[in-house]
């Protein structure tokens, strides 16, 4: 397992393990097919196997991780299927945040996107690609989150558990404007406060990378 997370708090165990492995999955640090080890998991967070099974049982409840076995425990491998499901779903549950958030947006929420474009565009730049693919879920949750909509910024959370593996594989051949450039025009319609726009900037930033996604898919599952 390459995947190796830092020791966590004692405290509330079971929900911090949990936490680690979404972000793990959300930001790519966890591939696609990957195998996770309980018992080696427990011993780099520091924990009994109990927290760590506790949290990879409610991990495979949302279909975040496959148990295909109660020892083979992996990363999903998407199906194309899977992907556009994940996709539409996306396209109308971002769309709908990003039209929200449009409405609710604070300074100072405007302010932490501006400086996480920043720091994406020189992350990209500079092939950081752990930092950049961070900063590229921390973009798209922190606009659902300023939807002021609970449920739905927590559907498109699961949402990303499902698809960032993916978007981690084909982050780096996504060009710097594919990456950032529907993130800015995003961040100009949240300053004019206009829903519309601001929808349709966030959907076509998904789509940009659909045909990308698509092919790492198809490579990954050769036609027989």
């Amino acid at each position: 397992m390459s995947y190796q997370p830092g020791p966590i708090e004692h405290s509330y165990l079971g929900s911090s393990v949990y936490a680690t492995l979404r972000q793990a999955l959300i930001t790519g640090q966890l591939k696609p097919d990957e195998r996770l080890r309980i018992r080696e998991l427990a011993s780099q967070v520091g924990t009994s196997v109990t927290p760590v099974r506790d949290a990879i049982l409610q991990l495979a409840k949302e279909q975040a991780l496959e148990m295909r076995t109660p020892k083979d425990i992996r990363v999903p491998s998407l199906t194309q299927e899977q992907y556009l499901e994940i996709r539409t779903l996306r396209l109308d549950l971002e769309g709908l945040g990003a039209q929200r958030a449009a409405q609710h947006i604070s300074p100072a929420v405007l302010q932490q996107l501006t400086v996480n474009i920043r720091r994406n565009i020189r992350a990209i730049t500079e092939e950081d690609l752990a930092n950049a693919l961070r900063l590229n879920s921390e973009f798209h949750l922190l606009v659902a989150h300023s939807a002021q909509m609970p449920l739905l910024s927590s559907f498109i959370d699961r949402l990303w558990m499902r698809i960032g593996p993916l978007i981690a594989q084909a982050y780096m051949q996504i060009s710097p404007q594919m990456a950032v450039g529907h993130h800015q025009e995003l961040l100009a319609a949240l300053r004019r406060h206009d829903c519309a726009a601001a929808a349709s900037a966030i959907r076509q930033d998904i789509m940009d990378s659909h045909d990308t996604l698509l092919a790492f898919i198809a490579r990954d599952r050769p036609a027989l």
